[in-house]
């Protein structure tokens, strides 16, 4: 496994660095102080997560995410001083999959690392058949996505978003569903709602009606798709 962490602070580095020593010890850790180079490190280097901070010294982090989200599906982990619900709202929506804020918890760090490296290595396991009706096809085994030929770049929370929906297309799944298999039961709706709005853009934005993705306040979202 290898990791990038773009983080100034040579504290945070080493906590983070202990973490991935402690559970992942043959994790190959790479560390840069600023943001400039993150996305052509990430298309040189391929790593399996980046940790992101925002304030750096060279850039502000939310335009290196948005820079990696240009090309890459690589599942981002915001790490941030930056405690406020406007900084949170906008990294889920230019595409991070998770977002915590200094200090932080060794041990919830580790947590959230697991769960999206889990959900990463499920869906690249995946052998079940391509899914393909009403224009919208998914290659679960390489996670290409496409929408009436034209292809759709989604993030890793929003491509497990849009198989779960998919599953049960023309049937409302219930938001406790969504929660639990994503975000492990720590009910975020506000992440929810954030990573549905930005699916649905997506989608629409590759040719899809508006109400490819529709809601019921008491039944959960629905997946609208002809065929």
């Amino acid at each position: 496994m290898k990791v990038l962490i773009v983080e100034d602070d040579p504290q945070t580095v080493e906590a983070i660095s202990l973490v991935f020593k402690l559970r992942w010890a043959n994790a190959e850790l790479l560390s840069i102080p600023g943001g400039m180079d993150a996305a052509p490190l990430v298309e040189k280097e391929s790593p399996n997560i980046v940790i992101l901070d925002l304030g750096l010294p060279d850039t502000d982090g939310m335009e290196v995410l948005k820079e990696i989200r240009a090309f890459s599906d690589v599942p981002v982990l915001i790490l941030t001083a930056r405690d406020d619900a406007i900084s949170q709202v906008k990294g889920l929506e230019l595409g991070a999959d998770e977002y915590i804020t200094k200090p932080f918890d060794p041990s919830i760090l580790l947590a959230r690392l697991k769960k999206l490296l889990q959900h990463r290595q499920s869906a690249l396991a995946e052998n079940v058949p391509n899914f393909a009706r009403g224009g919208l096809i998914i290659d679960f085994s390489t996670r290409d996505i496409s929408f009436k030929g034209k292809p759709v770049k989604l993030t890793s929370t929003e491509y497990q978003l849009l198989t779960l929906l998919a599953r049960n297309a023309g049937s409302f799944l219930p938001y406790e569903n969504l929660l639990q298999k994503i975000w492990e039961n720590t009910w975020d709706t506000n992440a929810l709602k954030t990573s549905i709005s930005r699916l649905r853009s997506k989608l629409i934005a590759s040719g899809a009606s508006h109400d490819i993705i529709t809601s019921e306040r008491s039944l959960g979202y629905k997946l609208n798709l002809a065929g």
